[in-house]
């Protein structure tokens, strides 16, 4: 029995990714490990998470665009959610760029297999090369703010770093925003452990309510928004960075908000009397 379906494989073939003989690309992305990696993936959007994605259409097809999202956990299941949707649901599939936090970068087998499904350290160099080769870019600018909320905190948004949004317009490139629900449920920290984290090498150790660091089999949402322009160079003042920033968030926490009334129907449709 093939590990690897087949049609996965198709999806894969389809990606306007110019691989070599050797199936690498010139990022150093390899479709052989695209396979594995979206084949688990694959398993975790479709029957552990069973994830439901709403709005693919607003995700340009083709050319540089950049996806900007919210965490929801404290591991991002939202991100590997975000890929495993482009790849496995949209009409055409992309392969979505992230960028990792720079302590990945110390683990040295992490770090090779993270290249390798063109997942980079959160550079801005690297982050510019994704873009002018015009695929598609994602982002999270609550970094690890975000994925440390509690589960209390999860459908909250904690501060916006501005750098994505200089990057966006240096580029030229439009934002599409993301809201994620069900990270929060699926790994519900009740505390970070900051010091012991740091001893490991992580910016904190989360504590979920079920103890163990594994994420449990909640089912998730993940809304797309319209695509967003802003004109500039990437050298406005800060107040003008910071009022497009804040633009972004409003729309992500729009799409959270949409996600939570949705929530609440299906439960009161659940509740009424056929």
């Amino acid at each position: 029995m093939e590990l690897i379906d087949s049609k996965l494989k198709e999806r894969i073939a389809q990606l306007d990714i110019p691989f070599n003989t050797y199936g690498y690309d010139h990022l150093g992305v390899s479709k052989e490990h695209l396979e594995y990696f979206f084949t688990f993936l694959s398993f975790l959007y479709n029957d552990y998470f069973r994830v439901r994605t709403f709005g693919l259409e607003h995700v340009p097809s083709e050319g540089r665009v950049m996806i900007v999202g919210n965490h929801s956990g404290g591991i991002p299941i939202d991100g590997g959610m975000i890929l495993a949707s482009l790849m496995l649901d949209a009409e055409k599939p992309r392969l979505v760029q992230g960028m990792v936090e720079k302590f990945a970068n110390r683990m040295p087998f992490l770090s090779t297999w993270f290249s390798r499904v063109g997942q980079f350290t959160g550079l801005p160099e690297h982050a510019v090369r994704i873009l002018e080769n015009e695929r598609a870019l994602m982002v999270f600018p609550e970094g690890a703010r975000g994925t440390a909320k509690l589960h209390k905190d999860q459908f909250t948004l904690v501060r916006f770093g501005t750098g994505f949004m200089r990057l966006a317009l240096q580029t030229g490139t439009p934002i599409v925003p993301a809201g994620f629900l069900g990270g929060g449920d699926a790994f519900p920290t009740v505390l970070n452990l900051k010091r012991i984290g740091k001893l490991f090498g992580l910016p904190y150790l989360p504590i979920t309510r079920h103890i163990l660091p594994l994420p449990l089999p909640k089912p998730c949402e993940l809304y797309y928004g319209e695509p967003m322009v802003f004109e500039g160079t990437g050298n406005e003042e800060d107040e003008v960075i910071e009022r497009y920033v804040q633009e972004v968030k409003d729309k992500i926490g729009e799409l959270i908000t949409r996600g939570l009334r949705r929530r609440e129907q299906e439960q009161l449709a659940l509740q009424s009397p056929s």
